[in-house]
């Protein structure tokens, strides 16, 4: 469908629209009264205009149309219109320029945290990490949204969200080699969750990938201790949460202590292929499953 003349129907209204703003403000606007009303007017123009080239597929003239909807908004004390613009305005820019979708994703957030509004705020946090994650590539920045995101939730009370945002925290920290940091964070949530009766499934996951970070924490830190500490660490989750003493990922994990004493390659490979025919392994556990493998001698750097 040809929507080329919403674009030059919404040039026209954005103009037209720019007139009642400059009246509005000028001698005698001001004498006859109507200012405001104008003001409003030309808030529901921008609107509309931006709507007009979302239709055109021009996102980058929509996103610039709800942002000039979101200062009038501002000027006239609407504060949850100016919001909700930006947030339109965000959206469009999401499509044309990451950075400026960043701004007005901020600037929404700065207005709902001045309403006291969290939830909602920590949930443009979240759009923000998103943008960093795919369209930046900016993992760090992502990271802090995240936790900024898990924060506001924290507060509250909606901990659900929050450790959701967490995982993410831990799942990059990781990547990162953050290893301490992903430590605390997966053993924060199966904590929060192992005792939830919908939750506590989950739990040995967030165990099982604490433990694989300990795994490589410790070979760094001081090789002479690195199957002691890693098994302390596994004791006391098994202590927390005995359901996991039974679970494949914790036999799993002793196989690998077992093969990493031994320094006996064959053996953690099989004993990874033999979990992953059952319950398949993600990319984020065969990367550090690798990393744990390179550490023994002789290690060809493969799970085949």
């Amino acid at each position: 469908m040809d929507n080329s003349g919403k674009e030059k129907e919404a040039i026209q209204l954005m103009a037209d629209a720019d007139k009642k703003v400059k009246s509005s403000g000028s001698f005698l606007g001001g004498m006859f009264g109507g200012g405001h009303h104008k003001v409003e007017e030309a808030c529901e123009m921008y609107c509309r205009a931006a709507n007009m080239f979302k239709m055109a597929k021009n996102w980058s003239a929509a996103g610039n149309a709800f942002c000039k909807a979101a200062r009038l908004h501002m000027q006239l004390q609407n504060k949850h219109d100016c919001a909700t613009s930006f947030i339109d305005a965000g959206n469009a820019f999401k499509k044309s320029d990451p950075n400026e979708a960043i701004k007005c994703l901020n600037a929404s957030i700065d207005i709902y945290t001045d309403m006291g509004r969290f939830t909602i705020a920590a949930k443009h946090h979240i759009s923000i990490a998103e943008i960093y994650e795919s369209e930046m590539v900016d993992i760090e920045k992502a990271i802090a949204h995240y936790e900024q995101a898990a924060d506001y939730y924290k507060g509250e009370e909606s901990n659900s969200s929050a450790n959701k945002c967490l995982l993410k925290v831990g799942a990059y920290c990781a990547q990162l080699e953050q290893y301490q940091k992903a430590i605390e964070i997966y053993e924060q949530v199966g904590a929060n969750t192992m005792d939830n009766p919908l939750l506590k499934y989950s739990a040995k996951e967030y165990f099982f990938k604490a433990s694989l970070c300990h795994f490589i924490v410790d070979e760094l830190n001081a090789k002479a201790s690195f199957s002691l500490s890693c098994s302390i660490a596994i004791e006391k989750y098994e202590e927390m949460f005995p359901a996991f003493s039974d679970s494949r990922e914790c036999k799993l994990l002793k196989k690998l202590l077992e093969a990493h004493e031994e320094q006996n390659s064959d053996a953690f490979t099989e004993a990874v292929k033999e979990f992953d025919s059952i319950s398949r392994l993600d990319q984020w556990h065969t990367t550090l499953l690798l990393r744990i493998k390179k550490t023994i001698q002789g290690d060809e750097g493969d799970l085949k």
